[in-house]
C-alpha cells in the first residue's frame, strides 16, 4: 500500500519538475538576431616587397696611381716633395732639373743656325740674286739652297733643344697625394724613371667583397651609399662599376665609383649600404 502511494506521488511531481526545467532553459538561451555581425578584415593585397639594406665593410681606393717621370737625365736642383702623403695639385711644380748643360747646347745650336743662314744666302747670291732681294728666287731654288746649307737641319735642332728646356721643369699631371718618393734633392733624375707616384683623388672607387649568392643583388647602376669611419655622418653616393669573378673562397669583389670629395681619400675604411627593391633587377 505504501509503495503504491509513493509511486503515485512521484508520478504527479515528475511532470511539474520537467515543465519548470524546460521554462528555465528557454529563459537561459539568449535571443539571437537573424543577422550575424561580421568583423571587417582588410583583404590581403598583393604583397609589397619592402626595401632592405645591408652594410658591408670595404675600402676607398683610387682608380689610378700616376708616376711622374723625368724626360731627360739631369741633376735635381729643386724638389718640392718632402714626404709621403703630401698633397699636390695639377700643374704644381714638383721638381726642377739643372739646365746649364742644355743652355750651352742651345747656344751652340744658335751659332750653327746663323752659319747655315749665311751659307743659304751665299748659295742664292751665287745664283745671281741680290742680297737685298733673295725672296725673288723661285721656291724650288730656295728649297735647294736650304738643304745644301744645312739650314733646315740647324733650325730643327734648335727648336728641339728649346723644347727640351721645358723638360727641366716637372709638374704634377694630376691632383692627388704622393704615395711613393723615388728620388731626392740633388739626386740624378734619369730619363724614363719616375721621381714620385701620385694617387689620383679626383677619380675614386670603393671596393668590397660579397658572397657568391649575394651577387644577384648587385648590378650595373645599382645605388649605393658610402660612409667612412672618419666621417660617419656623411653619406656619399656610389654606382656599381664592376663585379669580379668568384674566387676559391666563394667571394666576389665588387667595385663602385665615387664622386670626389674633400673628406674622401684612398685607404679610408668605408661602410657600403645597398638599397633596392627585390625583384627590380632588370
Amino acid at each position: 500500500m505504501n509503495k503504491y502511494i509513493r509511486f503515485s506521488f512521484f508520478s504527479m511531481i515528475f511532470p511539474l519538475l520537467t515543465a519548470c526545467q524546460s521554462k528555465s532553459d528557454v529563459k537561459s538561451i539568449p535571443q539571437q538576431n537573424d543577422t550575424t555581425a561580421v568583423q571587417s578584415v582588410k583583404a590581403p593585397s598583393r604583397q609589397e616587397a619592402p626595401n632592405y639594406s645591408t652594410a658591408i665593410k670595404g675600402k676607398v681606393e683610387s682608380v689610378r696611381e700616376v708616376p711622374v717621370y723625368s724626360r731627360i737625365s739631369e741633376q735635381i736642383t729643386m724638389f718640392a716633395i718632402d714626404n709621403v702623403g703630401q698633397e699636390v695639385r695639377k700643374g704644381q711644380v714638383v721638381a726642377r732639373l739643372s739646365d746649364a748643360a742644355l743652355r750651352v747646347k742651345i747656344a751652340h745650336s744658335r751659332a750653327k743656325l746663323e752659319k747655315a743662314e749665311f751659307q743659304y744666302q751665299t748659295i742664292l747670291m751665287g745664283q745671281g740674286y741680290k742680297h737685298d732681294n733673295l725672296d725673288a728666287a723661285p721656291e724650288n731654288i730656295k728649297k735647294m739652297a736650304r738643304i745644301s746649307s744645312g739650314y733646315n737641319e740647324a733650325r730643327a735642332e734648335l727648336h728641339e733643344l728649346e723644347h727640351e728646356l721645358s723638360y727641366c721643369t716637372i709638374t704634377a699631371p694630376i691632383s692627388g697625394y704622393v704615395i711613393k718618393i723615388q728620388n731626392t734633392l740633388y739626386g740624378m733624375a734619369k730619363q724614363g724613371e719616375p721621381l714620385i707616384y701620385i694617387v689620383d683623388v679626383e677619380h675614386l672607387k670603393v671596393g668590397f667583397d660579397v658572397l657568391e649568392n649575394e651577387v644577384p643583388r648587385y648590378w650595373d647602376g645599382a645605388i649605393l651609399t658610402v660612409s667612412t669611419v672618419a666621417f660617419p655622418s656623411e653619406q656619399h653616393p656610389a654606382t656599381i662599376s664592376a663585379v669580379g669573378a668568384v674566387d676559391d673562397n666563394g667571394m666576389v669583389h665588387v667595385e663602385a665609383t665615387l664622386k670626389p670629395h674633400p673628406h674622401l681619400a684612398p685607404g679610408m675604411t668605408a661602410f657600403i649600404t645597398l638599397e633596392k627593391v627585390p625583384g627590380s633587377n632588370p
